[in-house]
């Protein structure tokens, strides 16, 4: 494990740190992430959080590697239905979006790639394409996937090994 990355809000009143490498960099075009990025960002004032071609850019971290340094007493959760275990976090003194978690055992936090200060990890891979935005075109510069490939959950269960066995 090495370094730490911080994730701001637009205004820099909320901060997180990420220690350590991520499990994973993606893009992701399902339904759900689509709709979410529209409603984020048709909040007053909100940065943007989807690409042009409709998918929302993530940072895949396990959960014991994030922390809220500051004004996390500023976030407010965001919920597409009201009994889904999504919670889409935003930062409520600039309306931008931070970070992903679940109400369930998923021990991840997708963190908005486009929070992240300073250099960036490269995104990996796209995934969820079969329900990209009818006429987007995507780049060509990932592989891309219609749904979840064994790839990105091979990853996430080493990453889960890892922490189970303290690593």
């Amino acid at each position: 494990m090495t370094g730490t990355r911080t994730v701001s809000c637009a205004c820099g009143r909320v901060e997180l740190e990420l220690r350590g490498e991520p499990i994973l960099c993606a893009a992701c075009y399902c339904d759900d992430c689509q709709e979410a990025g529209r409603r984020l960002e048709a909040l007053p004032g909100a940065p943007p959080v989807k690409g042009q071609d409709g998918g929302t850019d993530y940072v895949v971290y396990r959960k014991d590697r994030v922390r809220y340094t500051k004004g996390a007493e500023l976030l407010q959760r965001h919920k597409l239905r009201e009994r889904s275990p999504t919670n889409r976090w935003v930062a409520s003194c600039c309306n931008s979006a931070m970070s992903v978690n679940f109400d369930d055992a998923k021990f991840w936090v997708d963190v908005y790639r486009l929070r992240m200060k300073g250099e960036r990890p490269p995104l990996e891979m796209r995934v969820s394409t079969r329900f990209k935005p009818e006429g987007a075109t995507l780049p060509t510069d990932v592989p891309q996937y219609p749904s979840y490939p064994f790839k990105f959950i091979l990853r996430l269960l080493g990453a889960r090994l890892a922490m189970l066995l303290g690593r």
